[in-house]
């Protein structure tokens, strides 16, 4: 590569988010503090939770002499916007949570690498690069001879070294070999997690890719919902799609993880594993499960990805978005044809009418705070009002009819004679409630008593000691009912 290229390239990349905060001047703060709770830890935090641990973090370096500034809420906005953190609302969830970009998580990577560097030409990854080739030479050779020879070679290999198992002659890797290795496997397995977010990325990158192309698209509809339903296949088809569903298929294969979780039975059984280190004994003991969780969250990305892609076509809603991108064109167009003509002091001679909405940005507002509308002194203890039960009995007799003894009335009635009207309670039991009482015995001579096809005149007396009479229908009770009114 000649040098004009590579220094172009080192120039642009100079401005991408890695170079940045690996440049930054409080580079080693910030990458130290994300390692520790978005990276060595758990992979992702809810807001709240983040916050206050950085708001805990800034105080210790703070007394420690480290000029900082800004709040937690301060640092974590700009962290956002360099591109050194991403925020998501998982579906379910009570706030939005946080975690690290994959430019961050490469950074961090990258400088611990070099603070525990790999030894020199270690033998495991000899080995995996050995393998690798040899496994590579096989698998592209179309020679049937070749194949086969090779086939006989490894079965005489494999017949030799059961023979000599058998013989008691068991060749066993040396603990320091062993522990180079598993150390190996460990790095290996967490530069995964960048993978994964690596393609996430490239996920989302053509999700706004495809999108821009529909509202840019001047096609039919039709011809625009083909070339979607085309677009959904192109996830798979992408290079990051076809990556992620081979390596998703091999995670998630029955066998394959059967074998994976019982090899790591196994050597984490063995005894060279109790000089690893706790953190890497854990990343070891739950690797299939990050794993898992890595892979599935990708997953879960795509599939909602192919989701609102459909949703957003059928739903019509590109086509506003086409029409207000349009419209910005050719303001856009329309401004530059006049730019010679009318300058910016000019004098357009035009009256925009202002709307009567209040517009402000979401930053401006506020939450509600009752403490501010709250009366100045404590607030005290009212006066005992003059209540009795029996105030309380009287209003309640005033608000609701009395149909206990309603129906105690119409028992004592029917003891002394076979069957009654409701003019003749009243007439041994004047009305106490007036209008209520009247009322009463008609919804009880309803559900228990007898209509007959006459009527009556029934008189009362109200609280204001006038007389008053109605005319209802003639409703007789039984005596044979009379346990109806227990």
């Amino acid at each position: 590569m000649r040098a004009e290229k590579a220094i172009a390239n080192y120039q642009r990349m100079r401005e991408q988010s890695l170079w940045r905060l690996l440049a930054s001047d409080n580079g080693p703060i910030v990458i130290g503090l994300l390692q520790s709770h978005l990276y060595d830890g758990e992979r992702s935090l809810p807001a709240s939770i983040f916050h206050e641990r950085i708001g805990r973090e800034l105080e210790t370096l703070r007394a420690q002499g480290e000029h900082l500034p800004q709040t937690a809420q301060g640092y974590i906005s700009d962290w956002l916007a360099n591109g050194y953190l991403e925020r998501r609302f998982p579906a379910g969830a009570a706030e939005e949570e946080y975690e690290l970009s994959s430019a961050a998580a490469l950074a961090v990577r990258f400088i611990s690498n070099i603070e525990q560097p790999h030894s020199a030409a270690t033998e495991s990854r000899l080995n995996l690069v050995i393998q690798a080739l040899v496994k590579l030479a096989e698998d592209t050779d179309a020679d049937k001879a070749k194949r086969i020879e090779r086939l006989k070679t490894e079965q005489e290999r494999i017949s030799k070294e059961i023979e000599a198992v058998q013989k008691g002659q068991i060749r066993v890797l040396a603990d320091d070999s062993a522990l180079e290795r598993t150390k190996e496997i460990i790095s290996l397995a967490d530069e995964l997690t960048g993978d994964f977010r690596r393609v996430r990325d490239q996920f989302e990158q053509l999700n706004r890719d495809l999108r821009e192309r529909l509202i840019n698209d001047e096609e039919k509809r039709g011809i625009v919902l083909h070339s979607v339903f085309a677009g959904m296949d192109m996830i798979n088809e992408s290079e990051a799609g076809k990556t992620f569903l081979a390596f998703w298929r091999l995670l998630t294969d029955p066998v394959q993880s059967a074998m994976l979780d019982e090899a790591l039975d196994n050597v984490l059984s063995r005894e060279f594993i109790n000089q690893l280190s706790v953190k890497d004994r854990s990343f070891l003991l739950h690797i299939t499960r990050n794993l898992l969780e890595q892979g599935g969250s990708v997953h879960d990305v795509m599939q909602a990805f192919a989701r609102s892609l459909k949703n957003y076509v059928l739903s019509r809603e590109y086509l506003e978005q086409r029409r207000l991108n349009q419209l910005l064109n050719e303001a856009y167009r329309t401004a530059l044809s006049i730019k010679d003509e009318v300058k910016t002091t000019d004098a357009l001679k035009y009256t925009l009418d202002l709307t009567s909405s209040r517009v402000r940005s979401f930053s401006q507002w506020v939450l509600h705070d009752p403490s501010l509308q709250a009366l100045p002194d404590e607030m005290k203890d009212g006066d005992t009002s003059d209540i009795t039960l029996d105030f309380v009995a009287g209003l309640v007799a005033e608000s609701e009819i009395d149909f206990r003894t309603l129906k105690e009335n119409i028992r004592g009635v029917l003891e002394t004679c076979s069957q009654a009207s409701i003019c003749d309670i009243l007439e041994k039991y004047p009305a106490s409630q007036g209008l209520g009482s009247v009322v009463g015995l008609v919804a009880l001579g309803s559900k228990h008593g007898y209509k007959s096809e006459t009527s009556e005149t029934v008189t009362w007396t109200g609280k204001d000691e006038l007389r008053r009479s109605a005319k209802i229908p003639k409703i007789y009770f039984l005596k044979e009912k009379i346990d109806e009114f227990a």
